[in-house]
């Protein structure tokens, strides 16, 4: 026997017209290069959304054809992301960050029918539209007068376009399970893999992004995506923003800069924003020096890579919650979110500051495992640890045209890369990825965890540990710092000190190196290919 109840597909068409329904007032905030405060209502933008429905629909595109964007987090890049997906299309979005070859290869693996480009990145595409024979046309998201010259083919600007559509469009009625979106890897090892998410798997974590010990977003919040609408779709909060009615605050190309946040957070009263270490080291690098406060700041999330327990306590100081979650790509992205803060009474200081350190729990709609070498589950007791697997109804089953992934090699499931363990309530700890593991002396250490109490020094601005060979001992681990302002005389041995008493002693690094810049992956993580490749030939001093 089954159900009676109405067979409504979940196609993220649903939000348009619930938003623009219930929550057309609410406003949406940009800043863009041709307006440095941009504001609109939800109405106004999927009004506009249906104009440019209009006119892809006289470019002759095929059902489930690509639409790519390069583009900042504003309010012609949420138009684009709904007028492409829910005229039938995928929408694409590129990484900018990424090396110019990896994005002529994304384009062309995708076969990509069109590109949105903000005007930011057009140098970067008249470095590379030569080798991108299959695109038939490039959207300039400007207006005229801000149009770059070019002597490219098939150039348009996108206000143009625009101007004189109607905003009357009739949305085509989709398959849930069709494709609406497209996002890369960043592909440090082998080229970027495409992960292709659908309308029902991009719906349902819509859903689960909202409940209270998730993101928890309300119609009462004014958040502020600093995450980018580039990778992994600004962590599902342009969906998640129109379905709660939450005012949005979208920062363009000013996401990295401290002073721009803190004024956008102070002049828009934004209660809550999610983004990666380094932006709220920014942000919280400028309030310090200036003197000033975040009073409307409720909730920051954290995600991306680690966050360290130092950001989590000053951001304690302005009373703001921290929340870490995790997730990757192949997830839509979110796996855990940690909201032990919002329950923090319930444990003693101690209990609390462990609890935070982890990424939290599974969401509802992701079930967690880790397992051994031999592909045996492991126990939740918080000890065991081992390959992290996942699945779920918005993680991907396959990468997109290509068949037979490691990551899939157990019917079912996802293997994540990542190393984890898993306490008896739930919690998960990732302690390192499956790449990075450091294997001294037959045990494991995690340098997740070193980094995180590196980072916690005062003189210290990153910190990354690697493995590195040891005649005795196998492997043992190597501290490479980048020193703050204030760190110009910290030396190896202050910063071991520093760390005694803080991990298991045989986990303090043999040395330590400093070094200018650390590099990262084009989606902001420490690069740690980069630094093996750096520090291939060193060797420990007592060694």
């Amino acid at each position: 026997m089954q159900g009676l109840m109405m067979d409504v597909p979940l196609t993220i068409t649903s939000i348009i017209q619930h938003a623009e329904s219930v929550n057309g007032h609410k406003e949406i905030v940009s800043v863009t290069r041709d307006n440095p405060r941009h504001r609109y209502t939800y109405k106004d933008a999927f009004s506009r959304s249906r104009q440019l429905a209009n006119v892809i629909a006289g470019w002759g595109l095929s059902q489930g054809d690509r639409i790519a964007t390069l583009a900042w987090n504003d309010y012609r890049h949420l138009e684009a992301y709904y007028a492409a997906a829910c005229s039938g299309y995928v929408c694409h979005t590129i990484n900018p960050r990424l090396f110019p070859e990896q994005i002529v290869y994304i384009i062309n693996h995708a076969d990509d029918q069109f590109v949105f480009v903000d005007p930011d990145f057009w140098p970067l595409i008249e470095q590379v539209a030569g080798e991108c024979s299959n695109v038939k046309g490039w959207v300039v998201m400007a207006t005229p007068e801000n149009m770059p010259e070019t002597q490219l083919a098939n150039v348009y600007c996108y206000e143009t376009l625009l101007e004189g559509q109607s905003d009357q469009f009739l949305w085509p009625e989709l398959d849930e399970n069709a494709a609406c979106a497209l996002c890369y890897t960043s592909g440090t090892t082998g080229n970027p893999k495409g992960v292709l998410y659908s309308h029902r798997s991009t719906v349902l974590h819509t859903y689960a992004t909202l409940m209270p010990d998730a993101l928890g977003m309300s119609g009462g919040d004014v958040v502020m995506p600093i995450v980018p609408m580039f990778h992994v779709n600004a962590w599902g909060n342009p969906y998640a923003c129109p379905v709660a009615g939450c005012k949005m605050v979208m920062p363009g190309n000013k996401m990295g800069d401290g002073a721009t946040l803190a004024a956008l957070i102070h002049e828009e009263g934004v209660t809550m924003s999610a983004g990666v270490p380094t932006v709220w080291l920014n942000l919280l690098n400028h309030l310090r020096s200036e003197g000033l406060r975040v009073d409307t700041l409720k909730q920051i999330v954290v995600g991306g890579s680690a966050c360290p327990l130092s950001i989590m306590e000053e951001f304690d100081t302005y009373g703001v919650d921290t929340r870490h979650a995790w997730g990757m790509t192949e997830m839509s992205p979110l796996g855990t979110a940690n909201a032990a803060g919002a329950h923090r009474d319930l444990h003693t200081d101690e209990e609390f500051t462990r609890l935070r350190m982890t990424v939290g729990t599974p969401i509802w709609g992701v079930e967690v495992k880790i397992t051994d070498d031999d592909n045996k589950t492991l126990p939740r007791d918080g000890v065991a640890f081992g390959a992290l697997k996942v699945r779920g109804p918005w993680i991907c089953s396959s990468y997109y045209k290509l068949e037979g992934s490691e990551a899939h090699a157990e019917p079912g499931w996802f293997e994540t890369g990542d190393v984890a363990t898993i306490s008896p309530e739930g919690y998960v700890a990732i302690t390192d990825r499956t790449k990075d593991v450091i294997k001294s002396g037959g045990e494991w250490i995690s340098s997740i965890e070193v980094e995180n109490c590196a980072t916690g020094h005062p003189q210290v601005a990153e910190a990354a540990v690697i493995g590195r060979m040891h005649p005795k001992w196998g492997e043992r681990p190597l501290l490479i710092v980048v020193r703050n302002a204030e760190g110009a005389d910290l030396q190896p041995d202050a910063l071991k000190s520093f760390l005694d008493g803080k991990i298991a002693k045989w986990w303090i690094p043999d040395d330590v190196q400093f070094i200018e810049d650390m590099p990262h992956t084009a989606t902001g993580k420490i690069q740690k290919t980069t630094l093996r490749d750096i520090f291939a030939d060193y060797q420990f001093p007592d060694a």
